[in-house]
């Protein structure tokens, strides 16, 4: 299985070691033609306007919304979340408006140091670890959209289909649980695609 990680800024080799230690290839991805051959893509955390800006300019904006047309699994942390959701606030701006609800661009405030907090999850019993580090808030969730971990009474995890957002940094703890989440997500889209051919 081959997971490409857009790799334009944020902590995107985080996310390839967590995935290569759970078996996973990954590719980075800086143009449309490094998405073919994917059977997954990470939007990591970064600066969402720059990186919309930079999907824009290079056409991967229309590549990633026919990858996820096609069954392709995307998950977005952090800025990557509010490229996903299909309207932003605090500014406004513009996204791929692929996964059905309302984010608050630098919801927690605008510390510099990243916060520490545990929450429940529907992935494990344990609580989740989450690290926000600037982390925008989820606001509205549309129909169909799964919470499947909160914090302080928001979604912090949420998944529609193979979409998937979290508004924090799974890649800086040690617990891969959300990444082998999403490569279980990624393998199914792999048998959609299959039997769809």
């Amino acid at each position: 299985m081959k997971i490409g990680i857009l790799a334009v800024q944020g902590d995107f080799e985080a996310h390839a070691a967590m995935l290569e230690r759970l078996g996973a290839e990954t590719a980075e991805v800086r143009t449309a033609v490094r998405l073919e051959g994917c059977d997954g893509l990470i939007l990591p955390g970064g600066e969402s306007t720059t990186q919309l800006q930079f999907l824009q300019e290079e056409g991967l904006a229309d590549a990633i919304e026919k990858f996820a047309k096609e069954g392709g699994a995307i998950f977005g942390t952090c800025a990557g979340a509010i490229l996903l959701a299909t309207e932003v606030e605090n500014p406004k701006q513009d996204s791929l408006k692929l996964l059905d609800m309302t984010v608050l661009r630098n919801g927690y405030g605008r510390q510099i140091a990243s916060e520490v907090v545990s929450g429940a999850t529907k992935l494990k019993k344990e609580p989740l670890e989450m690290v926000f580090i600037r982390g925008p808030i989820i606001e509205r969730t549309g129909p169909g959209l799964q919470v499947l971990a909160e914090y302080a009474g928001k979604p912090t995890l949420v998944q529609r289909d193979q979409i998937m957002a979290a508004t924090f940094h799974p890649e800086l703890t040690d617990d891969a649980t959300i990444h082998r989440h999403f490569l279980e997500l990624a393998a199914a889209g792999m048998r959609h695609a299959s039997t769809v051919k």
